[in-house]
C-alpha cells in the first residue's frame, strides 16, 4: 500500500532543531505524531528510522509517512460520473454535476460523490479515505475542494476557517435584479417547524452575500455571488429574502417550470496550496441545464 508521506531539506537555519519541533511548525500535531508512532507510520533520517527526540543537521533529509487511512467498510466503491479538474498527490479539484449528493446519508446510501472517489481511489492504487473541504448540496453543480489525506484535509479545513479558500457562486434568478450590485446583510436561522429550510431572522447567525448581476434574460437574471459567511442554503435563502429566488428552487419561492433543481453552480475555487506553497485558481463554465435556460427566449 502506498501511505501517504511528506519529506523536507533541511536548511542550514533549522540545524539543532529537535524534530518534534520542526515538524510542530509545519503544522503536525502530537496528535498526528501518536498516531504516526502508533498506527503503522514512522518518522525516517536520511533513511534512517528516527524519534522526535533526534536532532536536525543541515541537509538531513526528514521523511514522515503517516499510517495508510482504511475506508469504512459501510462505504462500498461505485462507478459514479464527476470530472477531475485538477488533482496533485494532497487534493483534488471536482467538478461536481447536478443531482449528485456529496456523502451517503439515509435518503441516499450510495451512488454519492464519495462512493465514486472511492472508486477512483481503487482503480487508480490511492490509499486514501473521503476528505470533503467544501460540500455542495446535491442539486448545486460545480467546484469542490477534496483532501487526499486526514493531515492535508486538517490544513485545508484551517485554511478555509481562516477565509483562505475563496469561492464564486453563479446563479440563474427568477426576475430581473434592478440594483445590479450589491450585498444582502440578513441574519439567517432555522424556519420553525422544519429542520431543513432556513429564514431571515433578528435572532439569525450573522449572514453576508455579495452579488452582481452579470446576465440577463427575458424574465431571469444570472448573478455573481460571493459570500463572507457559509450559512447552510445562504445564497438560496437571501436571493429569496429580496423577491428573487432562484429558479426551481421550490423551497424557498422558485418554479420547477424550467429546472427542477436550484439554479446554483460553484463556478470559480481559490486558495493557497499550503503544501505547493502558492494560489490555485480555478474556473468551470455553467452546465448545460443552466445555460439552456439563460438561451431560451421565452423564459417567463
Amino acid at each position: 500500500m502506498n501511505a501517504f508521506q511528506l519529506t523536507w531539506t533541511i536548511p542550514a537555519a533549522e540545524e539543532g532543531m529537535l524534530i518534534r519541533d520542526y515538524l510542530k511548525e509545519k503544522n503536525i500535531s502530537k496528535r498526528a505524531l501518536t498516531d504516526i508512532k502508533f498506527g503503522g507510520g514512522c518518522i525516517l533520517v536520511n533513511g534512517e528510522q528516527a524519534t522526535v527526540r533526534f536532532k536536525l543537521k543541515s541537509g538531513d533529509v526528514l521523511k514522515v509517512i503517516f499510517p495508510v487511512e482504511k475506508p469504512s467498510s459501510g462505504m462500498l466503491p461505485e462507478k459514479v460520473n464527476f470530472g477531475i479538474v485538477y488533482e496533485d498527490e494532497w487534493c483534488l479539484v471536482i467538478n461536481k454535476p447536478p443531482y449528485l449528493p456529496t456523502i451517503p446519508s439515509r435518503e441516499h446510501p450510495g451512488g454519492t460523490l464519495a462512493n465514486g472517489l472511492l472508486f477512483y481511489y481503487r482503480e487508480k492504487g490511492i490509499d486514501a479515505t473521503i476528505h470533503v473541504v467544501n460540500r455542495l448540496d446535491k442539486d448545486t453543480s460545480g467546484l469542490m475542494l477534496v483532501a487526499k489525506h486526514r493531515f492535508a484535509h486538517s490544513l485545508f479545513s484551517t485554511l478555509q476557517k481562516q477565509g483562505g479558500i475563496k469561492r464564486t457562486y453563479a446563479a440563474l434568478v427568477e426576475g430581473k435584479v434592478l440594483v445590479k450590485q450589491g450585498t444582502i446583510s440578513a441574519p439567517i436561522g432555522r424556519k420553525e417547524d422544519s429542520i431543513i429550510e432556513r429564514t431571515v431572522r433578528d435572532d439569525g447567525k450573522l449572514a453576508v452575500t455579495h452579488y452582481q448581476a452579470i446576465a440577463f434574460s427575458e424574465c431571469n437574471t444570472l448573478v455573481s455571488l460571493k459570500l463572507e459567511t457559509g450559512r447552510t442554503h445562504q445564497i438560496r435563502v437571501h436571493m429569496s429574502h429580496i423577491g428573487h429566488p432562484l429558479c426551481g428552487d421550490s423551497l424557498y419561492g422558485g418554479s420547477h417550470r424550467l429546472l427542477s433543481r436550484q439554479a446554483l453552480h460553484s463556478a470559480e475555487l481559490s486558495f493557497f496550496h499550503p503544501f505547493l506553497e502558492k494560489e490555485m485558481n480555478f474556473k468551470i463554465d455553467l452546465p448545460n441545464d443552466i445555460r439552456s435556460v439563460i438561451n431560451k427566449k421565452d423564459s417567463c
